[in-house]
């Protein structure tokens, strides 16, 4: 069976793990702030903040930023729903901004052009989430200087892309936003088992967001409101959640970064291996773009569908029958049931619309083998005739 994604475990990774189970701390520990300093030193970020999953990150960088009900969140409608989500979970309103289909990545043009209305309507957003789709930084220069202009605040949604960079900095720098999210999820470059980090060059974010982490409490004298009683004081001077990461998770982190260049390499030579095998099939890579060096989180490929006498369920379910785990990503979020209650429908976002429905996601991931590259590219050639 050949996987679209997997976690590449070593033994240094395991030893890591079982140290920690043979200290004195499983949680709250020396591992997690270490992890913390480990990736913002990689980045080239001031701070960061490890949380239990991306999503908690997600959530808790729209609260330090203040997002509220009666504020407006725009992100991308080819993501996970945890993109959008986060702005819900603040009660903001949600909108979304179509892609660029070349990149797949939402479009600095369709923005650019939705914002001048916006201001007119006077309905701009408080928040823009850029969604770094496979590994591929957004035109966050571009979005950069729209921020500046009409106002908003921006989280790099980098789920896919640590250790990418774009334009010579690493993605999670936040050269270009104010908070930049990670996922350690398994399937990502490196894995936590489950984990989420964000990255920001700014104390106050900082501040706000190790506080929501853990249920808004705190030692720090100078956030509570009296002197200490003792060692053994705290104070919750906020309304925070469990969102801490242990030190197990941590503690494997900072064994994976060790590797994460190791890994983003191997990514990047068999996405060219695809790009040149693929060659002639009726299919379309992603674009990748100048300045760009993507984590390369994903292969997805567009079935030229006018070129074809299959169709994508079919391609589909011959890979699978093959053991070729292939998937789609992803299923625009404007479409979810959950969300078309909410007033969006089929036609909104054309452009997310017409990529999902010809959209297949080949297998990738650092240890792949050139063998199992191989096995794929000739499935894909058989049920291609």
């Amino acid at each position: 069976m050949i996987p679209y994604g997997r976690q590449d475990i070593s033994q240094s990774d395991i030893d890591a793990v079982v140290q920690v189970l043979k200290s004195d701390f499983l949680t709250q520990g020396p591992q997690v702030p270490l992890f913390e300093d480990t990736v913002s030193k990689y980045c080239g970020a001031e701070y960061a903040v490890a949380v239990n999953s991306a999503t908690s990150a997600l959530h808790i960088a729209c609260l330090a930023i203040g997002l509220k009900k009666g504020d407006r969140l725009w992100t991308s409608p080819n993501s996970y729903v945890a993109s959008a989500n986060c702005g819900l979970y603040c009660g903001a309103s949600v909108d979304f901004v179509d892609i660029d289909i070349s990149t797949c990545n939402l479009s600095d043009e369709i923005l650019e052009k939705k914002l001048i209305q916006a201001k007119a309507d006077k309905l701009l957003p408080k928040v823009v989430i850029p969604v770094h789709f496979s590994g591929q930084s957004c035109n966050m220069e571009k979005i950069y200087a729209l921020s500046l202009e009409y106002g908003f605040r921006i989280i790099e949604d980098a789920s896919h892309a640590i250790g990418g960079q774009y334009l010579n900095h690493k993605i999670g720098s936040c050269q270009y936003s104010d908070i930049t999210i990670f996922s350690f999820h398994p399937v990502k470059i490196i894995t936590t088992a489950e984990g989420g980090m964000a990255t920001t060059n700014n104390a106050d974010l900082l501040e706000k967001m190790q506080l929501l982490r853990s249920h808004g409490v705190t030692r720090d004298g100078g956030l509570m409101t009296k002197a200490t009683e003792g060692d053994w004081y705290y104070q919750q001077v906020a309304l925070g959640f469990n969102f801490r990461m242990n030190e197990l998770q941590a503690a494997l982190g900072v064994s994976q970064i060790s590797r994460l260049d190791e890994f983003v390499i191997k990514r990047n030579l068999l996405r060219q291996r695809y790009d040149s095998m693929l060659e002639g099939f009726p299919v379309t890579p992603l674009c990748q773009t100048e300045g760009n060096y993507s984590a390369v989180h994903l292969y997805p490929i567009i079935l030229n569908s006018q070129e074809l006498n299959v169709s994508r369920k079919q391609v589909f379910e011959y890979l699978r029958n093959c053991q070729i785990y292939v998937n789609v990503h992803y299923i625009p979020i404007h479409t979810q049931p959950y969300y078309q209650k909410m007033g969006f429908g089929i036609g909104d976002f054309p452009n997310s619309e017409a990529y999902y429905e010809s959209a297949i996601t080949l297998p990738l991931f650092a240890s792949m083998t050139f063998q199992q590259q191989d096995e794929v590219v000739s499935a894909l050639r058989e049920v291609l005739r």
